[in-house]
């Protein structure tokens, strides 16, 4: 083990100019106008490539009572005119090669049926796909076994652990005495397993009892850090975490727990594991150190073991590693490159340090990565404020904490990408949107208190681009901030489950579809669980298997196995899986951190959308 302590900033001696583009047309200038708003210039996109997942075509087949759908993967590998046939037991069942979508509805199949699935390219036929995942009764189960009848499987996220094409799951344990930060308990420890798509467990890792268990101190990253084309997995350790090899980190018998169960002393840790055996590939001291626990907001641990994690392009081309300590008042955010077995520190933010003051209490309860400034480089919004590339402010609007935040192409008639948020100050707005690019406030709300819930998203095809709406604002909102119709009845997750690329509420366990005077419901989980008690998350939500729409996947109410829903609805819209594009696939990866947020591409899906882009990615 390394210890780096106060190992100076790597941070590069370099401060970039963002390229512009060309300005929003004239009418979306005026209707902005209008509306009392501004439109900005934006920079062009970068066109260097950025390392993803080699993955296989991610078939499936689910069983719609009349036929199976078979669906799979459109690879950003892929040449844009490819086309596929479909085969059942080795015999096509597709009349002419499909080049308008990537599904098929084999009608009068029986729910047993097999398939694989063949690209042509440029008239040739290729090799078979991998056999399909079967979704016979609507839903795949992945067997999961509990470390102790006191624990429930909790968040998931998803990566090729063993280079196989494949995604693989690594799923938190949490014990049933998890507690809030602003609890007082001692709690059971924490677990993380690694588990094959058919159930089979890789590794189990302990974080040990210097680990407090709760929402907010347990954020995990899973990803291809180093390019080999296995998945990594990293997360904050202690003093008797012990690796998937049974190896303990640090004095395995060391017992930091307070009388009130909170850990305010012993070393704090930083350690990225082997995605194939769990093992303990390189640990170093977790930046910031605690210090002084009362710089952080308060004196009994509360504030000070706020982390958040995420992963993030920073050089525009391989993946960084994010994690960071502190929302309230002091936020630190430390960036490490994962190379040749060893991390190393790409810089670190601190709002105490010299010009960064206003920076201090902006942070919410998650974040969000993206390229803001669309310079092929990406940026971390970390709630009121955003953080660019080098580790240097981008900006800050000053308005404070909150829990929610969705940034994306919410607006597609203005150029760049924009960013939604609710707040929690009393003084400050409800809601907002701003140009993600600089923090420029397009619209905001009134000020509504404590507004704990927020969502973006193209959910009805009556309003152009993006709706939003929160739990403090009785209406639903315009992209441009006006009211526009009923408020959904959630606002919670989100999930493009049917047809069209209008997108559908993810709440609790189920899926509905919005309607101007009342919701319908698509799916109801049966025999499952939500997590996070009020939060009502799904274990994992994303486009992880078949064609572009999503997953959701849920705990079985017994804890037994992850029960994975995949969409029966047909759609002629073909678009590439969104795992290569990388900003949705980084939130894929931080979707765990603390109050869990839906994923949401760089480009904008919904109603009129324009033809999605393809992206430019290098595999392993």
């Amino acid at each position: 083990m390394r210890h780096p302590h106060s190992q100076p900033s790597a941070e590069a001696p370099r401060r970039r100019i963002s390229r512009k583009h060309a300005l929003v047309s004239a009418g979306l200038a005026t209707a902005l106008a209008a509306a009392g708003l501004t439109a900005l210039a934006s920079p062009a996109p970068a066109a260097a490539a950025r390392q993803m997942e080699s993955l296989d075509r991610g078939v499936v087949s689910v069983y719609t009572g009349s036929g199976n759908l078979v669906s799979w993967r459109w690879l950003a590998t892929d040449p844009d005119d490819v086309a596929f046939n479909v085969y059942q037991d080795g015999t096509k069942v597709n009349s002419a090669p499909v080049t308008e979508s990537t599904n098929f509805l084999h009608e009068g199949a029986a729910a047993s049926a097999d398939y694989t699935v063949r690209a042509v390219v440029d008239g040739a036929e290729q090799d078979d796909s991998p056999p399909a995942v079967g979704f016979a009764g609507g839903y795949k189960d992945v067997p999961i076994s509990p470390p102790s009848s006191s624990h429930e499987a909790n968040d998931a996220s998803v990566a090729d652990l063993d280079g196989d094409g494949d995604l693989d799951f690594v799923l938190k344990w949490q014990p049933t005495n998890a507690k809030d930060n602003s609890q007082a308990g001692t709690t059971d420890n924490t677990y993380l397993d690694g588990v094959t798509l058919e159930g089979e467990r890789l590794w189990r890792i302990d974080l040990g009892r210097n680990i407090r268990s709760g929402a907010h101190y347990t954020q995990f990253q899973v990803y291809d850090y180093d390019g080999d084309g296995r998945a990594e997995m990293a997360v904050k350790t202690a003093d008797g975490t012990v690796d998937g090899e049974g190896t303990a980190i640090g004095n395995g018998s060391a017992d930091h727990r307070n009388g009130d169960g909170y850990i305010l002393s012993g070393p704090e840790y930083l350690t990225m594991f082997d995605g194939r055996t769990g093992a303990a590939l390189d640990t170093v001291d977790y930046v910031p150190a605690r210090g002084n626990v009362g710089n952080w907001g308060d004196t009994y641990g509360n504030r000070v073991d706020r982390f958040l994690a995420g992963t993030a392009y920073l050089d525009g081309t391989r993946p960084s590693l994010i994690m960071a300590r502190g929302y309230y008042t002091r936020a630190v955010i430390a960036a490490w490159d994962f190379r040749d077995g060893a991390f190393e520190r790409r810089w670190t933010f601190d709002s105490d340090s010299s010009g960064n003051g206003g920076y201090a209490g902006q942070g919410n309860h998650s974040l969000s990565v993206a390229d803001v400034d669309q310079d092929g480089r990406d940026e971390i919004l970390y709630g009121a404020a955003a953080v660019d590339d080098d580790g240097s402010g981008l900006w800050n609007t000053g308005y404070g904490h909150g829990d929610a935040g969705h940034a994306g192409d919410l607006v597609p008639s203005r150029a760049g990408l924009e960013y939604y948020k609710v707040d929690e100050d009393a003084s400050k707005p409800g809601s907002w949107m701003a140009d993600a690019r600089t923090g420029e406030i397009l619209w905001r709300t009134d000020p509504a208190g404590d507004n704990g819930r927020g969502v973006a998203a193209d959910v009805w095809a009556g309003s152009p681009g993006a709706e939003a709406w929160s739990s403090a604002d009785s209406r639903m909102r315009s992209a441009s901030g006006s009211e526009t119709g009923r408020k959904p009845s959630s606002a919670n997750f989100l999930s493009w489950w049917d047809g069209d690329p209008v997108r559908e509420l993810l709440d609790g366990t189920r899926i509905d579809k919005y309607g101007t005077d009342s919701d319908t419901r698509l799916l109801t989980g049966e025999g499952v669980a939500s997590n996070n008690g009020t939060k009502s998350t799904p274990a994992l939500s994303g486009d992880i298997l078949g064609d572009w729409r999503e997953e959701v996947v849920w705990r079985t109410s017994d804890n037994r196995a992850l029960r994975i829903h995949s969409t029966p609805h047909e759609t002629d819209r073909r678009i590439t899986t969104l795992l290569h594009d990388a900003q949705y696939r980084v939130a894929l990866a931080w979707q765990n951190t603390a109050y869990n947020q839906p994923p949401h591409p760089s480009f904008f899906i919904g109603d009129g959308m324009a033809e999605a882009p393809r992206p430019d990615v290098t595999t392993p």
